[in-house]
């Protein structure tokens, strides 16, 4: 509740809400029990890591109607799930850090998830300005974090083979992957990066690309080259500059969505 105002204030300065702060945080209200949060409920998204027994508590508290979801970023819903009374409405929607300024959530439901759930959920947060996608099948780690896995994997295998400094390869992605990334994704960067589109790139590609996943392998997270790689970034920011940082980030962030806003295809 300390942070809100300032985030909201923020928000406010770079044109991202559409009421004053004092409006949206006189609707946020904190409770002294769970009961007292989950009355009258529409959506409830669990972040605990009790998450079989809050699923449990959660069940019986809630309306029937009630759309349960935990924001787990690895765990499947079925894993959580699982002999619940109630489990035809509970799924996974795993917001992306910082969750009010990123707008994806990834909608993970489980095998016995109800369809009509799903497509509820969806449009609850798609009315709260997120961006849903949906995981047609379980898989641990979602969409998202499978992605981002593979380019940091790739990042260490870099650094620790002596390729290149660990500002450099940030620099890779900040100024050359990050700029496209930013509002399209791979498939439609390699449909627009050959004359012919995607089947054009992947004729002229995907052997050079294919031999390359065949060198990639899974990088142990060594500890010497962590530590090496943490001095890197304790240079660049020493770990009292983090919190002043984030918020940097942030702001950054507000202004990159504020930038979308007025684009009339995002």
């Amino acid at each position: 509740m300390a942070q809100l105002p300032q985030d909201l204030s923020d928000l406010h300065a770079h044109g991202l809400l559409d009421e004053t702060p004092a409006q949206v945080l006189a609707r946020v209200i904190p409770c002294a029990s769970l009961e007292e949060a989950l009355a009258d409920a529409t959506l409830v998204q669990e972040n605990l890591e009790a998450k079989r027994t809050i699923f449990r508590a959660m069940d019986r508290s809630t309306a029937p109607q009630t759309v349960l979801a935990s924001s787990t970023s690895w765990i499947k819903a079925s894993d959580i799930t699982q002999g619940l009374a109630g489990r035809a409405r509970m799924l996974v929607a795993h917001p992306v850090n910082p969750p009010h300024l990123v707008p994806l959530v990834e909608l993970a439901p489980a095998p016995w998830t109800d369809a009509a759930v799903v497509q509820r959920a969806r449009r609850i947060y798609t009315r709260a300005g997120q961006t849903p996608v949906l995981v047609r099948k379980e898989i641990r780690g979602f969409l998202l974090n499978r992605i981002q896995g593979m380019v940091l994997n790739e990042a260490l295998n870099l650094y620790e083979q002596g390729h290149a400094s660990a500002a450099d390869l940030d620099l890779v992605l900040k100024d050359g992957l990050g700029l496209r990334w930013a509002f399209m994704g791979p498939f439609e960067t390699i449909d627009l990066n050959a004359p012919e589109g995607l089947l054009d790139y992947a004729r002229r590609y995907a052997p050079s690309l294919r031999e390359l996943a065949q060198q990639s392998r899974p990088n142990d997270w060594d500890d010497a080259m962590l530590q090496r790689l943490n001095a890197e970034r304790r240079e660049a920011l020493p770990a009292d500059g983090t919190p002043a940082r984030a918020r940097w980030r942030d702001r950054r962030l507000m202004a990159l969505l504020a930038h979308r806003r007025t684009q009339s295809n995002t």
